[in-house]
């Protein structure tokens, strides 16, 4: 699996996000999981990638939670949980997405 953290210089939320991130993956038993951190500095990065804010969660390239349409910025992101919007998704809602991702009948 490829996980990786896209993020803008000096996010708020990315301690946050990293620490959700690494309790997700040992909750669904992928706690040896590498994952990469790409910094995005410039309007050209977040044109590229196609970014919706930082934090962004990949998961083998897809961002489990889409937010269309969007406008690709050095901005921070909102997401929508249980709890209301907030800087990161909740537990259990990356957790489903990581769970998805290392399914290997993706239609259940």
């Amino acid at each position: 699996m490829d996980v990786e953290l896209l993020v803008i210089p000096d996010c708020p939320n990315t301690a946050a996000a990293l620490d959700l991130l690494y309790r997700a993956l040992d909750e669904v038993g992928l706690s040896g999981q590498s994952v990469r951190t790409m910094v995005l500095s410039d309007d050209a990065q977040t044109q590229e990638r196609d970014f919706p804010g930082s934090p962004t969660f990949l998961i083998n390239g897809v961002d489990p939670f889409p937010q269309h349409p969007h406008t690709p910025a050095l901005a921070c992101r909102l997401y929508d949980t249980p709890a209301g919007r907030r800087g990161v998704p909740d537990t259990a809602q990356l957790r489903r997405a990581l769970q998805a991702a290392t399914d290997p009948d993706p239609r259940r």
